[in-house]
């Protein structure tokens, strides 16, 4: 008979309800580009409707040095190691909730000694010897079952996966951010490099008119006010040096620490911008596909989905909840008669709570989980308008980094022959050296803005790639996305 009850309770288990809102993917935005249709689209970019970047996006720069450096970063990166840890516990936590919804066994045994103080029951003296002692040893175990007819414990595993698929993805962000970090800092210590050796060559320059505005006047052909000028333009362009020294260190003690080590360990950093090729063909996802690779969008999508799972946590808690269970008992007074049938005692039990007056606690709980949930999908939203927007901004500034780019090479170029033609005019005595300081520093002007430009647009490509990357995954069995 008890059997009979038993099974009875398990079939009511199986088709019991799972109550509150099913999570269903929010629909695809219906937005064809990033940005206005009478935009051009820069040079090199193609959109394509599959997830088009690669993992190891960084390798598209074409520099080994660069790629070793990104990989020390993921291995040894402190903030990185925090994030995979912190994913490790929400796996456990998600396996915690999972293994709650089983049924749950458990054994126990004990062995006791007792005396029987007669004198607190007015027996004193009654028995011979005095007090009497007592053992007993027991050993037992059970087995309990919630039914979970409504759903509770169903939607519980089903947030708790949500939230580990929601850490998920805030790894892979940590590790496309990091990634994302590193070339950054790599790209402007070679920019820093280059306005650096455009200022040494300056200098070098400076000291060659100098020397010559000196010669000059000793051969009667100058006057001390073209060696005053040029020596006042080699302590002025000098002043640029500690500024660059200082923003090339903070670049190498950011980059030290992106890798994990001390600033004071971190090797050499000799990057040349000669040393990158800039991506000819950029891949970027269409919007319809962002949606569905961009960490920080997935995030917020399993955001969603464990608030719309929290509703139906509160939604079951207004229904009763029935659990099912089982106990055996073995005890005897001696060791030795303890697994005997006549000391055998066993329990078979169901239970029921429900709830009957809670003062509208319950219903101000699922009230504040819709609540919630309607944050969650607001959120999800605003992050979906939020990277559109960031891709929009980066191609509208590839199209102009490109612009600006030839610009100052063609700026550069017409710099160049006009400081070849002064300096040869001022060689043979047709020009003052005031006329080389100016189209020196046109030339200068001119070299650094392309310097600038160059590493302006090497360092945009790699936010791109971030903006558009799926980025790490290695997602386990414990987090996967439940539809």
């Amino acid at each position: 008979m008890r059997w009979i009850i038993f099974a009875s309770l398990l079939s009511c288990a199986l088709s019991g309800c799972t109550v509150g809102p099913d999570f269903h993917r929010p629909d695809l935005p219906n937005v064809g580009n990033y940005v206005s249709s009478t935009d051009p689209v820069p040079v090199g970019i193609t959109y394509r409707s599959a997830n088009p970047s690669s993992v190891r996006w960084w390798q598209a720069f074409g520099c080994p040095a660069l790629n070793e450096l990104v990989d020390q970063a993921i291995a040894h990166n402190r903030t990185l190691q925090a994030s995979d840890a912190t994913l490790t516990a929400a796996r456990e936590t998600v396996r915690a909730v999972a293994g709650a919804q089983l049924p749950q066994v458990g054994v126990n045994g004990q062995a006791a000694q007792e005396e029987v103080n007669l004198a607190n029951y007015g027996f004193e003296g009654l028995v011979p010897g005095g007090n009497p002692e007592f053992h007993l040893y027991s050993v037992g175990g059970g087995v309990s079952y919630d039914i979970d007819l409504f759903g509770r414990g169903r939607r519980q595993v089903e947030q708790a996966r949500a939230n580990g698929e929601a850490q998920l993805h805030q790894t892979e962000a940590a590790h496309l951010t990091i990634a994302g970090q590193v070339v950054n800092q790599v790209l402007t210590i070679a920019g820093i490099r280059a306005q650096m050796a455009i200022v040494d060559s300056l200098l070098a320059d400076d000291r060659k008119n100098t020397d010559l505005s000196q010669k000059r006047m000793q051969a009667g052909d100058g006057t001390l006010v073209e060696v005053l000028s040029a020596q006042s333009q080699y302590a002025a362009d000098r002043t640029q040096i500690p500024d660059l020294q200082q923003r090339l260190a903070q670049s190498r003690h950011t980059l030290a620490i992106l890798l994990g080590v001390a600033p004071a360990t971190l090797g050499a950093t000799d990057f040349d911008l000669a040393q990158f090729r800039l991506p000819m063909d950029i891949p970027v996802a269409l919007p319809s596909s962002l949606v569905h690779q961009r960490p920080d969008i997935l995030e917020a999508e399993a955001d969603l989905h464990a608030a719309t799972a929290a509703v139906g946590i509160a939604t079951a808690r207004l229904y009763p909840d029935i659990s099912i269970g089982a106990t055996l008992t073995q005890a005897a007074s001696g060791a030795g008669n303890i697994f005997k049938d006549a000391f055998r005692g066993y329990d078979l039990f169901a239970g029921l709570t429900a709830p009957i007056f809670s003062g509208g606690t319950l219903k101000a709980q699922r009230n504040e989980a819709v609540a919630n949930a309607r944050s969650a999908d607001a959120t999800y939203q605003q992050t979906v308008l939020v990277a559109f927007g960031q891709v929009a901004d980066l191609l509208t500034t590839l199209r102009t980094d490109s612009d600006a780019v030839s610009d100052q090479r063609q700026a550069a170029n017409v710099a160049s022959h006009a400081l070849q033609l002064s300096r040869q005019s001022f060689d043979v005595g047709d020009a003052g050296i005031l006329q080389v300081l100016d189209t020196e520093r046109l030339y200068q002007q001119a070299t650094s803005g392309l310097a600038a430009a160059q590493t302006r647009q090497y360092v945009n490509v790699a936010r791109l790639y971030v903006a558009t990357a799926g980025g790490w995954a290695e997602p386990g069995p414990q987090v996967t996305r439940a539809r």
